[in-house]
């Protein structure tokens, strides 16, 4: 495969179309994607000025993803916030730390996996939901901490986060919580 420094380099043309220089095939977003989920590093570059647009492609493959299954990973209090910080001081902060938090999360999704499937070994089905919907809670609750004290070093007169802001994130626990009920009650019919 042709690579650029390890990394796979996609050719995006002007009429919109992606060529994998590796493979000499062209792809889709669903491809790149796939590869994503694989592991496999990338860039993409833009074909007549070979200017490197890999960060507004991933971009353009969540807003494809997210509107694609109906499934959101990114609350609307998130994107929110995440808006809120474009032209703020903090906005240097933010890629940095959303970057270890998501690290993090990867990192106890095995520790997550390992829970679930003991979980699911020992006890019915029905009373093991609970532990992933626990394990979930627990994990936003500690990134939100995590996320509040970094602000605040940053800024150590900022104020707590508004009301309207905390029934915000309860709403989005609270689709959290729905969201495995359902998955729930479907295992339960299967």
């Amino acid at each position: 495969m042709a690579k650029n420094e390890g990394q796979i380099v996609i050719k995006k043309y002007a009429n919109r179309r992606l060529y994998n220089t590796g493979t000499s095939t062209y792809v889709t977003l669903d491809d790149l994607a796939e590869m994503v989920k694989k592991g496999e590093e990338f860039t993409v570059q833009d074909a007549k000025s070979g200017e490197d647009i890999t960060h507004s492609v991933l971009t353009q493959i969540i807003f494809e993803q997210e509107s694609k299954t109906g499934n959101t990973l990114l609350p609307i209090s998130f994107l929110r916030q995440l808006i809120g910080f474009y032209g703020d001081q903090m906005q240097m902060v933010v890629p940095s730390f959303l970057e270890h938090s998501m690290r993090s999360f990867t990192e106890q999704q095995v520790q997550m996996r390992e829970q679930i499937n003991r979980a699911f070994g020992e006890t019915p089905l029905v009373k093991n939901l609970q532990l992933p919907i626990q394990i979930v809670e627990e994990q936003v609750r500690r990134n939100t901490e995590m996320f509040q004290q970094a602000m605040q070093m940053f800024s150590p007169f900022m104020k707590p986060p508004a009301k309207e802001s905390r029934k915000a994130e309860a709403k989005d626990i609270d689709e959290l919580k729905e969201q495995l009920r359902a998955m729930q009650s479907k295992l339960d019919s299967l």
